[in-house]
């Protein structure tokens, strides 16, 4: 096969791939509370499963990457597909909201197989040079596929019932399959040289268990902050997560093959961004989440209405992502992010001086500062991190980008709620955007060290089948 068929193929399976999970996270949020009437279940129970999920693919994204580095990329996304359509397909007959919860933590680890995938697959397959452009246009079409998630989860959970939200990620899931299948087996990919090793050699498990309890407890301790009547038990996930945590980097510091390469954490060209990308996604979410109470319960919107007056977010992220490889070409990566970083500051600023008096063009503004900013911010950092290893570990920077910006939402919401106390979200938009502001600022700051031009990783590879 030519390489230029050869790549159209992996962009659009990763294409397929990553947008097929940012379809099913957002469409399934305005099934909620259809899925609750209709299995009898209480608002503790749904949470959970999308907490549920949330946890399990947090935990397991890295050595997700890991399996992927060693066995082929190809492969773990085939499997991570094929699994998220199964847990898909058996949600949607599920009899009861047990079923529900257990099946979307099943769905949560094929998608922690998935979603670094994606970017393996294109770290694989493009020059290290050339990845701004694929990323990119991935990027983009998450945005745009979180864009239309809610608006075609609300019309299919209208018409037909919160069942068919599910029936409708078989779709893309079925697409991302067959270009999956479709790609060579072994092209650009460590599938080319099978390993000889015993099963688990050079995989670190016990690592990677440390470090799945780690996020778990840190991502459970998250989510549940915002709803604890007593702060005891989000504090002592967190006193937890600190506790593994150092024992993870006793562990790696000890092994012969770790999980997380101290050079690679330290590497100026993959901590930085991962910062800048956790800032970003926790300034976001962080501001999103007391300005979409304040469209419903200040202004009195209805979700269609509200929906609208978010659409600049989703839009000038598509652009900003869609033009990033031009201006990263142009006036370099650091100039890019940090562009973005400000606009991401000052679309929580301004979003802090929003009242009940204010207009659908203040608000839309709001909106499209933050999705322009975070969206340059996104594909930019997201092409550092992943040009900036090997290929033989683009599975392990894939499952740190995304762990970061599954974090991050729970970061910034969490902070956003500590901040307005005991004041309903839509009434304290005010302190909550202001706060949202200082890990925007910090991200800026990060973002001075990135590089000024695309950095082009050592010719020589590292090899695959000896980590």
């Amino acid at each position: 096969m030519r390489p230029r068929h050869r790549r159209g193929l992996v962009l659009t399976a990763s294409i397929t791939g990553a947008a097929l999970v940012a379809v099913d996270g957002t469409a399934l949020t305005v099934a909620r509370p259809a899925l609750q009437h209709d299995l009898h279940a209480s608002v503790t129970a749904v949470q959970w499963a999308g907490t549920g999920y949330l946890v399990a693919v947090a935990a397991l994204l890295v050595f997700a990457g890991r399996l992927g580095d060693r066995y082929g990329h190809r492969r773990v996304f085939i499997l991570g597909v094929t699994g998220f359509a199964a847990c898909s397909l058996g949600i949607a007959l599920a009899p009861g909201i047990g079923w529900v919860i257990a099946l979307r933590v099943v769905q949560g680890m094929t998608g922690a197989l998935l979603q670094p995938a994606t970017l393996g697959m294109l770290r694989a397959t493009w020059p290290a040079d050339r990845l701004s452009g694929p990323i990119a246009v991935r990027t983009a079409a998450i945005g745009l596929a979180a864009a239309a998630g809610p608006l075609v989860g609300g019309a299919l959970t209208a018409h037909f019932g919160w069942r068919s939200v599910f029936v409708l990620g078989l779709l893309p899931a079925a697409a991302a399959l067959l270009a999956g299948i479709a790609v060579p087996a072994g092209a650009g990919t460590s599938e080319a040289r099978p390993a000889r090793r015993a099963p688990g050699a050079g995989l670190d498990l016990p690592g990677a268990a440390l470090l799945g309890l780690t996020l778990a407890c840190l991502v459970q301790s998250l989510v549940a902050m915002p709803d604890a009547g007593r702060p005891a038990g989000p504090v002592l996930g967190l006193a937890a997560a600190g506790a593994l945590a150092l024992l993870l980097a006793r562990h790696e510091r000890r092994t012969a093959h770790p999980l997380l390469p101290p050079e690679l954490l330290r590497s100026t060209a993959v901590a930085p961004p991962l910062g800048v990308l956790l800032a970003a996604s926790a300034a976001l979410q962080g501001t999103l989440f007391p300005a979409t109470y304040f469209l419903q319960d200040v202004l009195g919107l209805d979700p269609l209405q509200s929906a609208v007056r978010a659409a600049p977010l989703a839009l000038t992220m598509i652009l900003a992502a869609s033009c990033s490889a031009w201006s990263t070409r142009r006036h370099g990566e650091r100039a890019v992010v940090l562009s973005g970083m400000t606009l991401v500051t000052a679309g929580a600023l301004l979003t802090a001086c929003l009242g009940p008096g204010s207009g659908t063009v203040a608000i839309g503004g709001c909106f499209a500062l933050l999705g322009a900013g975070f969206g340059a911010v996104m594909a930019t950092a997201t092409a550092v991190v992943v040009r900036g290893v090997s290929a033989a570990r683009a599975g392990v920077a894939g499952g740190l980008q995304q762990t970061v910006l599954n974090i991050g939402p729970a970061l910034g919401i969490a902070l956003a709620t500590t901040v307005a106390g005991h004041t309903a979200p839509g009434a304290a938009l005010a302190p909550a955007a202001l706060a949202m502001a200082v890990p925007a600022a910090l991200g800026t700051l990060l973002a001075v060290r990135l590089p000024g031009r695309a950095a082009v990783p050592a010719a020589r590879p590292e090899p695959v089948a000896h980590p």
